[in-house]
């Protein structure tokens, strides 16, 4: 068995009773080798499914994996009834005070509530006094923290009514133990997750205007920035709705549209996850830039439904907590059945002189949470200094603080380190408008501290998170390991073919573009360093000018100025070795290949619901594969180029698996685009920064090879023409041969099919912009000739034929994307005259 050393008698009794006896029976089944192995599968499933948490402030907490303890957290049948009917009953009563606070008012009519702390807190929002809303229930989601104390009682620590998070990570750590270790189920009556998303999908229907049983629900997220973020991009997948950001939408005629790529369509439902003071910038925080202009406007006028509403973050304010036992009285006309943890708001006098006089065994929390900062200080750990400095921001401001009780949380167990240690838990529940209440999850979403004794546990501090078994007496709604896999986020909840955001067409275009980049550049590189490395032993008499000339030409197809072209470049011509390092791995320089990974990675992660779990097990291993080779950065050059290799096989399988599993719809199809419309810039830039210049005979024959290596045509090239190399044949199976998957003809000739299949916009009888360019630029390489393109200028050091066809076809294809952007990613409104002349008088 693992090793329970340095337990309280006291814990290894409650580890022995009940429930807990019977799950680690099963535990212990399984053995100790076992359970690490599948510890190290838990957290491999998680990372290679992309499961992450971003941590902020932290500079490696963007995309951090997310972590899940093999021990779940264990609920009793009667336990959960007192937490069930107590959240539903919290639920119920922040609805009516919600409604109260931008209604009648009447709790700060008659002192109930006092009135510094909704007005003087950050959420609340004079905009929103007096607005309709459809629904029973204003509040359509609400959430509750919870911990257990030693005593056995469960008090609430916070209440969440913004945009609660979290629902989607408690289903991922259910899946992911049912999948990793479904034997720990045995012999306990778990209960299922999936009824409240399917409540939650009617909840959401239920509020959509003029009672439409068919609404357009979509996600609100801020970005791949948010740190819960993958729970958006997780909960679009499987409720089947779209994930937009506030440039995906617009307000027109008090109506939200969604941009698509065959126009607009009407939303009537947002679920938001986004902070209501950043959901419209004309009425709201005016420098916003993640919201919808207008959109309050359109929900004063009915026309779209908002869970949870505008304003509803003023009642997340611990400042209420005080108050809520009297509130529950004159609301509900009963006591709370789940009491809210001992608290003191600092805005009453007698209560100000008592965390004063207390501070020291309390725990501080402003009223209003601030983003990206902790609201909790835990003054026991304060030196004197630091609790003399909180003293004074609290007498200048009493009333945005509270006071709460330092609780003995009852530990939980779990396996650190490959020892069961007790750690102090925080359970959070979800509950869910329903017709005739709220329908609360039966399980939720744990969090541990990392370290022992550490009371503020968050996900930002490097909390750890747990399955929540709520166990039942009952088999009808209890947890089926293979049913409940049936119905996880790949499997979905829906049929719905949804449309295409224009947003998220452009990031997947840019996906396909720096895909490319990434892959070409890289081929470019390891080719250059190879012949650099390699000294082009064949010719001796020319290496220092075939090494400057491949140099200058890596410089050139980069766009990493100044490099080897600049004013000091004949020191770098002489010792390579610094810039090339710094063109892999420089993430600042404009054109290195770290940033275009970097660019790469940020529209990946924007789309991380299209990608399969093996395409993120090989985008993982690119990641850990390119920060070792950072690391070794200044190691032998053949460990540089081995890097390259991972790279580059690590880009053609990502390439690879979405040309097979991405379905030819119109994501694949911009994916797709971007892909040959960047294969074809890149091709046209290495030709004209290595073959239009005229020189020695045994220089060009080298720059040819380094185009076909690069390429990977060198076999295609011995194979098809079976002779040294010649200009005229490297352009013909560069540019001409439509039989080569790296030619540019095959690129136009695909481009051709996919820009036809965009949706049509209507240019009178002449063809689209975006047709008329790949036409162009196809009708132009059908005319060329290869013996024409490659005949040399007399008296003139250059292929001027060449470079003229070259130049021509760059400026076709460089304009393509900017024409496809402005016809399907950008849908400006028509401006309109405020003012007009009126001549007929």
């Amino acid at each position: 068995m693992i090793s329970q050393t340095d337990l309280s008698p006291s814990f290894l009794e409650y580890l022995d009773s009940g429930y807990w006896k019977i799950f680690f029976n099963s535990f212990a089944e399984l053995g100790e080798d076992e359970i690490l192995n599948r510890r190290q599968d838990m957290m491999r499933f998680l990372t290679e499914n992309g499961v992450t948490y971003n941590i902020y402030g932290d500079p490696k907490g963007f995309n951090r994996p997310w972590k899940l303890d093999i021990i779940p957290f264990l609920i009793s049948k009667d336990e959960w009834e007192l937490i069930e009917s107590g959240l539903v009953q919290r639920a119920t009563l922040f609805d009516l005070i919600l409604k109260d606070i931008y209604g009648e008012r009447t709790l700060l009519k008659s002192g109930l509530l006092p009135m510094e702390i909704i007005y003087n807190h950050t959420g609340f929002l004079r905009q929103c006094a007096g607005i309709q809303l459809p629904g029973k229930h204003h509040l359509v989601l609400y959430t509750a923290d919870m911990a257990r104390t030693v005593d056995g009682k469960i008090w609430v620590l916070n209440d969440r009514t913004q945009a609660p998070s979290g629902s989607g990570y408690a289903l991922e750590n259910r899946l992911t133990m049912a999948r990793i270790v479904p034997e720990l189920f045995n012999g306990l009556k778990v209960r299922r997750l999936s009824p409240y998303f399917h409540s939650l999908r009617n909840a959401l229907t239920s509020i959509a205007p003029n009672n439409n049983k068919e609404p357009r629900i979509v996600i609100l997220t801020s970005g791949p920035s948010n740190e819960t973020y993958f729970e958006h991009a997780y909960l679009s997948s499987y409720l089947g709705f779209t994930l937009v950001q506030g440039n995906d939408l617009m307000v027109r005629d008090n109506y939200v549209w969604l941009k698509t790529l065959g126009g607009l369509e009407k939303v009537d439902v947002i679920l938001r996850r986004l902070d209501d003071m950043y959901c419209d910038p004309l009425e709201l925080k005016e420098d916003s830039q993640l919201g919808i202009p207008g959109l309050l406007q359109a929900v004063r006028s009915r026309n779209v439904s908002i869970a949870n509403p505008l304003g509803s973050s003023v009642i997340e304010n611990p400042g209420l907590i005080p108050f809520l036992p009297a509130i529950a009285k004159t609301l509900l006309g009963e006591e709370l059945k789940l009491p809210s943890i001992a608290s003191w708001w600092c805005g009453q006098p007698s209560a100000l002189q008592y965390v004063l006089d207390n501070i020291s065994s309390l725990v501080i929390k402003r009223i209003a949470r601030r983003s990206n900062v902790g609201t909790s200080v835990d003054a026991t750990s304060l030196t004197a200094n630091q609790l003399h400095e909180l003293k004074q921001r609290i007498k200048a401001q009493p009333h945005l603080f509270v006071g709460q009780e330092k609780a003995n949380f009852a530990a939980s167990p779990s396996l650190v380190n490959g020892k069961i240690e007790p750690r102090d838990a925080l359970f959070r529940s979800f509950a869910v408008s329903s017709s005739n209440g709220y329908t609360a999850m039966e399980g939720g979403l744990t969090r541990t501290s990392a370290d022992y004794g550490n009371y503020i546990i968050s996900n930002q501090m490097g909390g750890i998170s747990k399955d929540t078994w709520i166990i039942s007496a009952e088999s009808g709604s209890t947890f089926n390991v293979r049913k409940e896999l049936e119905q996880a986020p790949e499997n979905g909840m829906t049929y719905k073919s949804e449309v295409l955001p224009s947003h998220t067409a452009e990031n997947l275009f840019w996906v396909g573009r720096y895909a490319e980049r990434v892959l070409g550049n890289a081929r470019f590189q390891r080719t250059v360093m190879q012949f650099v490395e390699e000294a082009n032993k064949a010719f001796s008499d020319n290496d220092e000018y075939i090494k400057e000339s491949l140099l200058q030409a890596l410089t050139l197809h980069t766009h990493t100025f100044p490099g080897f072209i600049g004013p000091e470049s004949e020191k770098k011509l002489k010792e390579p070795w610094e810039e090339l390092n710094e063109i892999l791995f420089d993430a600042e320089k404009t054109g290195s290949l770290a940033y275009n990974i970097g660019l790469f990675n940020r529209a990946v992660y924007t789309v991380r619901d299209h990608w399969s779990t093996d395409t993120w097990r090989v985008l993982r291993d690119m990641e850990e594969n390119w920060q070792k080779a950072f690391e070794q950065r200044q190691s032998s050059h053949h460990r540089i180029i081995y890097a390259l290799d991972n790279l580059i096989t690590s880009m053609v399988a990502f390439i690879g698996l979405n040309r097979e599993s991405i379905s030819r719809e119109q994501g694949w199809t911009l994916l797709n685009m971007g892909r040959k419309i960047e294969q074809s810039l890149l091709l046209i830039n290495m030709l004209r920064v290595t073959l239009v210049q005229r020189h020695d005979e045994q220089i060009e024959y080298i720059l040819q090879e380094a185009v076909l290596k690069s390429n990977e045509c060198l076999v295609n090239y011995r194979y098809k023409y079976r002779s040294h190399l010649k200009p005229s044949l490297v352009l013909d199976l560069m540019l001409l041969d439509p039989l080569n998957p790296r030619s540019l003809l095959y690129q136009l000739e695909r481009l051709k099919v996919d820009v036809s299949g965009l949706p049509k916009i209507s240019s009178g009888h002449q063809l689209p912009d975006h047709e008329r360019l790949v036409f162009e630029a196809y009708s132009m390489l059908k005319l060329a000739s290869k013996e024409k393109l490659a005949e040399p200028e007399k008296n003139n050091g250059i292929y001027k034929n060449l470079d003229v066809f070259l130049t021509k076809m760059n400026k076709l294809l460089y304009s393509l994307p900017n024409v496809i952007s402005k016809a399907y990613f950008m849908h400006a409104q028509a401006s309109k005259q405020l003012f007009t002349n009126n001549t007929d008088k």
